[in-house]
């Protein structure tokens, strides 16, 4: 069987390029269901891009790799589409925009964007092996327990990365980009939850405030929450891509006002208060206490002087602390790394070296910040490899 182009992966990369791609394209994918990873996310309602989106906000061995995918295909494109096809949106927060309804009306557009096309999808498909011809590519695949073989001018690879395994998710994209000679940068799990030993947080969990977290010259003001194993909410998940095993967290307990000058007021007025309960009005009551019995403060607030107060408040708004590691790819919502940026055209996303193979999405050395960037580069990338293979139809 022979098509044009052979998109892996029915996610929300391989999708958008299939909408763009032009005619004859196949798509091809393990799961019983496409854009599995769309339908889950935003707690079911997608955070399918970012007011805010550009090249800042996205992580690479080479950041202006994105530029030109990024600004050839924007949030406002996506938005454009969104509102053609009727689906209500709203911005959480930080222009974070969200369905208003659910996720699979994202899903469900991108669908009837392929029909248009005429895109056909082949589903609970494995691909057995991929092979260079003198024309371009020919895949082995098994589908309905069948061996086919399928051959295409044009191979897009959108698998993905390692985050989420319980979703499906391969090392495939690594290995095909291995086998044509392409070059990887280091993979590793990225927006994810930080771990500490021992439980160390275990009597705090639950517990959530807004914080600002630094870590190697990078700071997200943002919610954290406390967990069993450690520490999560979107400012942990943030700055977990920015982390590295043994680096320092920075926790400002305080990032939108002056605990000393809090502190200093209260000592005048309520003196004979005990820290800890003048603590407790200032933080959740569960961190106060975690924090009087770590660090052993005692006494009254009449006690503390000048000094001792702002060495206590350089603490509360520079508390350092160690993770030992992070929950891993079970649950990040994205992998660092991937196929090096400088094998591929930042323009159309093919390879410099293969022509006709492509390669779109996470599975690339580029990701997003938490809320919403990621799904703006799936867009991105994948009009760009799409619009591509129809200009040169």
């Amino acid at each position: 069987m022979q098509f044009e182009t052979i998109i892996l992966g029915a996610g929300a990369a391989g999708m958008m390029c299939a909408i763009h791609a032009g005619r004859d394209v196949l798509v091809l994918d393990h799961a019983k269901a496409p854009g599995e990873k769309i339908r889950i996310s935003g707690g079911g309602r997608c955070n399918f891009t970012n007011l805010h989106a550009g090249p800042a906000n996205f992580l690479s061995q080479n950041p202006h790799f994105a530029k030109s995918a990024l600004a050839r295909y924007t949030q406002w494109d996506f938005l454009d589409l969104v509102g053609r096809h009727g689906i209500g949106w709203h911005e959480k927060t930080l222009g974070q925009l969200f369905c208003d309804d659910s996720a699979k009306q994202i899903v469900a557009m991108l669908l009837d964007e392929m029909a248009q096309t005429r895109a056909t999808m082949w589903l609970q498909t494995k691909i057995t092996s991929v092979n260079k011809t003198e024309t371009g590519f020919r895949l082995t695949i098994e589908n309905q327990s069948a061996q086919k073989t399928v051959d295409c001018q044009n191979l897009v690879i959108a698998t993905g990365g390692k985050s989420i395994p319980k979703m499906g998710a391969t090392g495939l994209a690594y290995d095909i980009a291995r086998q044509f000679g392409h070059a990887l940068t280091q993979t590793r799990p990225g927006l994810v939850p930080l771990t500490f030993p021992d439980g160390r947080f275990a009597g705090l969990a639950g517990v959530a405030l807004p914080v600002r977290v630094s870590c190697n010259n990078t700071s997200f003001d943002e919610a954290m929450l406390f967990t069993h194993r450690g520490l999560s909410g979107p400012a942990i998940l943030q700055i977990s891509s920015y982390w590295r095993e043994g680096d320092t967290v920075r926790i400002n307990l305080f990032p939108n006002s002056d605990p000393y000058e809090t502190l200093r007021s209260q000592r005048q007025q309520a003196g004979r208060k005990n820290l800890s309960t003048v603590l407790a009005q200032m933080l959740p009551s569960r961190l106060a206490e975690h924090l009087v019995d770590d660090w052993k403060l005692s006494g009254n607030l009449a006690d503390q002087s000048d000094t001792a107060l702002r060495t206590l408040c350089d603490r509360l708004t520079g508390w350092d602390l160690v993770p030992t590691g992070s929950e891993g790819y079970r649950t990040a919502e994205v992998t660092l790394g991937g196929i090096d940026t400088d094998g591929l055209s930042s323009k159309t996303m093919m390879s410099k070296t293969v022509p006709g193979l492509y390669f779109i999405g996470e599975c690339v050395d580029v990701t997003g910040w938490l809320g919403g960037f990621n799904f703006q580069w799936a867009w991105s990338s994948g009009f760009a490899a799409g619009s591509s293979i129809t200009a040169q139809g």
